[in-house]
């Protein structure tokens, strides 16, 4: 039996979304290269709609259900970029969107998110009352939950990512890719471990994550009850969902997981500030962060694919990370 998520289901959701998204460029920095020694690959995903990936995700997964039968709406729980992307993708589809917000979310995300036509319901910080919340509002609206990590289309919308990666550097021999929830890391790692085995992924976390004491045990070890608390809010889920999990054991080894600090994710938003004239978000530059800080992990790399996975951020807080 073929795997839920794989190659000609992930080359399916690109045909589906590819008229709506942007093919976003990809960017490199002599400066950078020099001071990693690497040829570096920025793919340059906060350029894309609603300023993230998840616009790919949200609108597979809203597309793909449409497909399916008639929708009475969707909702999910976000911190934001999910959030917008479900908003976005909703409204392209006249379907009612809500989400559920915690309490502690970047206001200009939660701004856009209303501006994209999305009713908000706020919650508490944590996982459990997310989730909780979420699931008895879907009950009472006869809504469909768009999950924004643990759903096979938001995973496939998103492994479309690596698809135009591979078509625009053919000669990638890593990617880095940031972990949240897992939705990104787990579309993207299995397009790019099934269509070019060769080229070897790689997972950076914020620290508290310990991803890889979970890919050793085979099991995900994390408290759903708690959120990481760093910079990159993005990435604050401690738990990897279980589908996204089952994705990443069968594509990415323990001993291929980097952990930066907030520090060194600061510096690495202020190194492509200037010198690449991007303004990202800190979950953004968590790849960045794991090349310079964790240089032996590329010994046998030359061609490193870096996601610059969004730019939704709040300006005010951006200068005062990068110029504390």
């Amino acid at each position: 039996m073929a795997p839920l998520l794989h190659l000609p289901v992930i080359e399916a959701a690109e045909r589906r979304i590819r008229p709506f998204l942007h093919k976003t460029a990809i960017l490199t920095s002599s400066y950078l290269d020099g001071l990693s020694g690497k040829q570096l690959f920025f793919k340059c995903e906060n350029l894309q709609k609603t300023g993230s990936f998840k616009a790919r995700g949200a609108l597979n997964a809203i597309t793909a259900a449409r497909e399916e039968g008639a929708l009475k709406g969707v909702i999910t729980q976000s911190s934001g970029n999910h959030g917008q992307a479900l908003a976005w993708a909703a409204a392209q589809a006249e379907t009612p969107c809500i989400v559920v917000v915690p309490n502690n979310a970047p206001q200009p995300k939660v701004e856009a998110m209303r501006g994209y036509g999305a009713e908000i319901v706020f919650c508490e910080a944590t996982m459990k009352d997310r989730v909780e919340t979420c699931d008895r509002l879907a009950q009472e609206k006869g809504y469909r939950i768009i999950d924004p990590h643990n759903d096979y289309d938001v995973m496939a919308g998103q492994g479309t990512l690596g698809l135009e990666l591979l078509e625009q550097v053919p000669s990638l021999d890593t990617v880095i890719i940031a972990i949240g929830g897992g939705g990104l890391a787990g579309g993207v790692s299995r397009y790019i471990t099934e269509k070019n085995p060769s080229c070897k992924v790689l997972c950076v976390e914020p620290e508290g994550k310990e991803l890889s004491k979970s890919l050793d045990a085979r099991n995900r070890l994390w408290d759903d009850s708690k959120l990481l608390t760093t910079i990159a809010d993005g990435c604050r889920p401690l738990r990897v969902a279980d589908k996204c999990f089952g994705e990443l054991l069968d594509t990415v080894s323990a001993d291929h997981v980097v952990t930066v600090s907030d520090e060194e994710i600061a510096q690495s938003m202020k190194l492509i500030f200037e010198r690449m004239k991007l303004v990202v978000e800190p979950s953004a530059a968590m790849g960045l962060a794991a090349v310079l800080q964790t240089p032996e992990i590329l010994n046998d790399s030359q061609n490193v694919g870096l996601i610059l996975c969004g730019g939704n951020v709040d300006l005010t807080n951006a200068v005062k990370l990068m110029y504390p």
